[in-house]
């Protein structure tokens, strides 16, 4: 019951999307950085987050300072990007379906069942991060580290454990993401492509019946009050990006700014570890709350890994490039190997 109060009170604090924070220094800080998220408050990534600006400006004697709009108070990651191109903010927390729009190969990591556990999602993180900042740099932005929402699942107001019953079902996908877009419509589907904060408000209408999330995500994001059952097979890998406005960060002194970089990855790895445990708990939560894991039949999980590789072929050159994904896919080959190699 104590787990259950700690996710539903963290849920709640999504009903106030309207949020602004502004650290004590930030006011007579020398560098100031205006920063947006749709993370809402009380939530694991706000309190990382937090964590990591309060070490910055201590580290910088109060130079450097943060106003933190969370909650979705800047809009989508669409209206967000639009703002930071206009210096309304200096950067933020994008999903990986917002900024791929930008940033095209960061979308590599979202194919569909391209993994098989986490080690093998922070192994090919981290071969692909220098990469990474340099397609971020060449827009413009800094990519300072990678945030994580985790495996994503179907949830569902009806059971669905066939292609069938998924073909039937009023299935939502992120707008502006090629990836879960052509997947659907591959196995059959006409998805209905929403912002992320319209979700629950088109769950609760009856315009769409079927979404996507990670356990925890679904809970912060109160989705969970509006879904009954969960598929029980991780079909996609969900990220984010912590991104600065490219002009304002060569402002810093170069002291500055390689802390700056050192003190993201160390809090972020720590969310990471922070979100997982996150979604471990949430399963449970979720269980409590009468929602209930329906399993995917043999045949529909064969079937869908099909549609995959016809996904795949339609993403590659388009969603990103073949070169980002050939670098990938041979990267995770070695990885396995070694993992399949005798010890």
């Amino acid at each position: 019951m104590k787990t259950l109060h700690k996710f539903f009170c963290s849920g709640l604090v999504i009903l106030s999307l309207f949020t602004f924070v502004e650290s004590g220094h930030a006011a007579r800080a020398k560098y100031i950085f205006k920063v947006a998220s749709l993370a809402p408050e009380g939530s694991v990534w706000t309190k990382r987050f937090r964590e990591f600006t309060s070490e910055v400006t201590e580290k910088s004697k109060g130079e450097i300072g943060f106003k933190i709009y969370a909650g979705g108070v800047m809009g989508d990651d669409r209206s967000m990007y639009r703002k930071m191109r206009v210096g309304q903010i200096n950067g933020g927390g994008f999903t990986m379906t917002g900024i791929g729009e930008v940033v095209p190969d960061f979308r590599i990591l979202g194919i569909p069942f391209f993994f098989n556990s986490y080690e093998e999602v922070d192994f090919l993180q981290e071969k692909l991060f220098p990469r990474m900042q340099e397609e971020f740099d060449k827009k413009d932005m800094v990519l300072l580290a990678v945030s994580e929402v985790g495996f994503i699942y179907t949830m569902s107001q009806k059971p669905i454990t066939t292609l069938s019953e998924l073909k039937k079902s009023k299935a939502w996908s992120p707008e502006g993401d090629p990836i879960s877009q052509v997947l659907l419509e591959t196995v059959g589907l006409t998805p209905i492509p929403l912002s992320i904060p319209d979700v629950l408000t088109s769950l609760q209408t009856g315009l769409i019946d079927t979404a996507f999330n990670s356990f925890y995500g679904s809970i912060v994001m109160q989705w969970f009050t509006r879904i009954a059952y969960i598929t029980d097979i991780p079909f996609v890998y969900a990220y984010g990006a912590f991104i600065l406005d490219k002009k304002t960060f060569s402002r810093l002194p170069p002291h500055y700014a390689q802390m700056m970089h050192s003190t993201a990855q160390k809090h972020f790895a720590k969310l990471l570890d922070d979100t997982r445990q996150s979604n471990e708990e949430a399963l449970q939560v979720l269980k409590d709350n009468g929602i209930s894991l329906v399993q995917l039949t043999p045949e529909s999980r064969t079937e869908l890994l099909n549609y995959r590789e016809m996904t795949v072929e339609k993403l590659v050159g388009d969603a990103f490039s073949k070169g980002i994904y050939d670098e990938a896919v041979v990267h995770l080959e070695k990885f396995r190997k070694t993992q399949a190699a005798p010890q």
